[in-house]
C-alpha cells in the first residue's frame, strides 16, 4: 500500500488536472445521471436539483472537451440536444460506485463530525 501512496504523491502534477476536471462541483453528478442512458439538457437539469442553466451548460461543455460526454443534436422541432457518456467516462463507473458506497457508509460519520465541529466553534464564538 505504501508503494501506491508514494507513486500517487510523485505523480500529483499529472493527476491534479485530471482530478480537477472529474471532481468539480457538478461533473460526477452529471456523469451519474448519464451512466444509465442518454439524456437531454432539461432532463439532466431536472434531475440535478439546484444546478443553474449556465452551470449545467458550462459543465457539459467541459465534459465534452475532456472526452467524457458526447453531444448529439436531434432532428426535432424545436431542436433538442442529447448527451451520452463516452467509453472513457464509462471507465469511471467503478470508482464512482466505490465513492457513492463510501458516501453512504461514512456520510453519517461526516455529518456527526460537522455537528461536533459546529458545536465546539459556536461555543468558542460565544465565549469570545
Amino acid at each position: 500500500m505504501k508503494e501506491n501512496n508514494d507513486n500517487c504523491m510523485t505523480d500529483i502534477g499529472k493527476t491534479r488536472p485530471v482530478l480537477e476536471n472529474i471532481t468539480n462541483k457538478w461533473s460526477i453528478l452529471i456523469l451519474t445521471v448519464l451512466c444509465t442512458e442518454p439524456a437531454r439538457f432539461n432532463e439532466i437539469r431536472r434531475r440535478l436539483d439546484g444546478i443553474t442553466h449556465k452551470a449545467l451548460a458550462d459543465a457539459l461543455k467541459r465534459l465534452e472537451r475532456n472526452g467524457l460526454v458526447t453531444r448529439h443534436v436531434l432532428p426535432t422541432s424545436p431542436v433538442s440536444v442529447e448527451y451520452t457518456i463516452t467509453p472513457l467516462a464509462q471507465s469511471l463507473q467503478q470508482p464512482f460506485v466505490a465513492l457513492a458506497n463510501w458516501a453512504l457508509e461514512f456520510g453519517p460519520a461526516m455529518e456527526l463530525a460537522q455537528a461536533e465541529y459546529d458545536r465546539a466553534h459556536a461555543a468558542k464564538a460565544c465565549a469570545e
